[in-house]
């Protein structure tokens, strides 16, 4: 077996830059930080749940593909040759459900670029054989963590490209096989796995995504985030020098906080991660450091995303101008439902599974929140569900006679008939660790990854909330904006938001205001679970957790934000009330 011990000389910092959140990111990040000459280690996170079921999908129809072909034939095609001769080591999760096509595809774009390159490729995250019986199961990958990564480092690999790995593992798997730490260094491997975690989405770390979104500068040049990290698992976070985007320590507040759940027991493969008490500091204008993260042993399993055909989707659009938009629209999406089920009863075919009609234009995902008045412009978006592709078909077919058999005003935007395609179902589940052999293979070259010790658990301890308010002071009206910045995503179907408190003596206040039951009422139309709250005094912030929120949740949901990015968006809007000092420095008039 090949050494696992740390690199010879080992560096004091190593700086790893994140160029790719995910796939369909700009191709510009890879070159971006290569030309940078501010990085030892060149890393790409290409996958979600949703991306999982697209490559599921892919290789349905195809059987050499299954990975992120943007990797090879974009990425590595650029920066390739100036990685090797700067001895920049590359680290991807580009494989996918098919990580050997990946790297087979990369062997052949190197032999025909002249460049010699050693490729490794962690195997052992498809466990279809371990999962439990299902009809049409398409995959079935486990979560893997970064020993795998450190070992193909530690034997001279010069890419390394993984499966279904937990997305920060990528940067992870370099910091342990620079620093050497053990498996049981578990404030270090929280670190590390939080620095992974900031860079894993790319600009979103930089001013992308950032709710004070009229301070970040130059868009259309916004630097990819670089972390330069420390042995004892603290970090800076900047960008290369003279791009756009800016490092606020907000920005990276609101990453820290992205599509996690509860903050004690972040649960990854190598570590349980608790950044409750992690400090966010600014640095001048080009840097954020990050600090405390504390560690606890890992669980004895793995996560599993499982991906199957279940049917098949279609999804229609037209617009709809003038008076009445929105109500001409919904009588089109209805009348052309009514058409299609009389066409499927009169040839013996099943009524659709599901469908959903939702309009664009009108507020609709505020439900009761909504402020438009009589919209004029409305899109018409009819997601449609079926067991039979030729019923999709025909539905696809009776869409635009809506241009010419109802409503005036009714037009497109020229993209033609929509497309019908496989209806991939994701679910998950937990598996034994040691029933999961990883494996490392590089040239040819198999060699087994140890599997993962057991440890015995450690609780963590409960987290005091914010001292409490009178609300007797509450005597002015401000929106939650004017308190905190946000950001939202997803984990299947539960929408994550994390609220950071512009300063730190507003966060009571915010408490208050934000508690589970006013969330859910606030998200009434959209969320049927319970809201779970959980408090980061570090950063003056807090998670919610908004269970059965999302309509099932990436390609499962109908929902034209199936992912829940809107989510925060929608609850800065909530109302809070404050004393008259907080609504001075608001700047809200009263």
């Amino acid at each position: 077996m090949p050494s696992t011990a740390p690199a010879s000389n080992p560096r004091a910092v190593v700086r790893i830059g994140g160029a790719s959140g995910f796939w369909g990111d700009s191709s510009v990040g890879a070159r971006q930080l290569v030309d940078s000459g501010q990085i030892d280690y060149l890393v790409f996170d290409y996958l979600a749940e949703t991306t999982m079921a697209v490559l599921a999908a892919a290789r349905l129809r195809k059987p050499d593909m299954g990975y992120a072909t943007d990797f090879v034939e974009l990425a590595m095609r650029d920066v390739l040759a100036d990685c090797i001769a700067r001895g920049i080591k590359v680290v991807s999760n580009a494989g996918g459900i098919h990580p050997e096509g990946c790297a087979a595809a990369l062997r052949a774009l190197a032999a025909e670029l002249g460049v010699p390159v050693r490729v490794a490729v962690v195997l052992g995250d498809d466990v279809r054989m371990q999962a439990p019986a299902q009809p049409q199961l398409l995959s079935a990958n486990a979560y893997l963590g970064a020993q795998g990564v450190k070992q193909a480092l530690a034997g001279g690999a010069d890419v390394v490209i993984t499966g279904r790995c937990v997305d920060s593992a990528v940067t992870l798997g370099p910091l342990m096989h620079e620093f050497g730490w053990a498996d049981d260094d578990w404030d270090a491997l929280a670190g590390g796995s939080l620095a992974g975690h900031v860079i894993e989405c790319g600009c979103q770390a930089t001013g992308g995504l950032h709710t004070d979104w009229q301070a970040i500068p130059d868009w259309a040049h916004i630097g990819y985030p670089i972390v330069a990290c420390a042995a004892d698992g603290s970090f800076r976070v900047t960008k290369p020098a003279g791009t756009g985007g800016r490092m606020l320590r907000a920005a990276v507040a609101e990453q820290m906080l992205y599509e996690i759940g509860d903050p004690a027991a972040y649960l990854l493969p190598d570590v349980t991660c608790d950044f409750r008490d992690v400090v966010i500091t600014q640095q001048g204008d080009d840097h954020v450091h990050v600090a405390g993260a504390r560690g606890r042993p890992p669980t004895p399993r793995y996560n599993v995303s499982a991906t199957a055909q279940d049917g098949w989707r279609c999804a229609g659009s037209l617009v709809i101008v003038g008076r009445d938009a929105a109500v001409k629209a919904r009588r089109t999406g209805e009348a052309i439902l009514e058409r299609t089920r009389e066409l499927f009863a009169a040839r013996g075919w099943a009524d659709y599974t599901a469908a959903h009609i939702e309009l664009l234009g009108v507020e609709a995902l505020y439900g009761p929140q909504a402020r438009t008045g009589a919209a004029r412009e409305v899109m018409l978006r009819l997601v449609v569900d079926h067991a039979s592709k030729p019923a999709l078909e025909l539905f696809a077919r009776e869409v635009a006679p809506a241009g010419t058999s109802w409503a005036p005003g009714t037009t497109g935007p020229g993209a033609g008939r929509p497309s019908v395609s496989p209806l991939v179902k994701p679910s998950s589940f937990l598996i034994d660790k040691p029933a999961v052999p990883v494996s490392v293979v590089t040239e040819g070259a198999s060699q087994p990854v140890p599997w993962p010790r057991a440890f015995s658990a450690i609780s963590a301890t409960a987290t005091p909330a914010p001292a409490p308010v009178d609300p007797r002071d509450a005597t002015h009206e401000v929106p939650l904006i004017a308190l905190a910045w946000a950001r939202s995503g997803d984990k299947g179907d539960v929408s994550n938001i994390g609220l950071v408190a512009r300063r730190a003596e507003w966060l009571p206040w915010i408490w208050a205001a934000a508690t589970p039951d006013a969330v859910k009422a606030w998200f009434a139309h959209l969320v049927r679970g319970e809201v779970e709250r959980f408090h980061l005094p570090g950063i003056h912030g807090m998670n919610l957790l908004l269970h059965d929120a999302l309509a099932g949740g990436g390609a499962r949901s109908p929902r034209m934000d199936p992912l829940g990015k809107g989510m925060g968006q929608m609850l800065l809007e909530l109302p809070v009330r404050v004393p008259a000092d907080i609504a001075d420095a608001c700047g809200v008039a009263h």
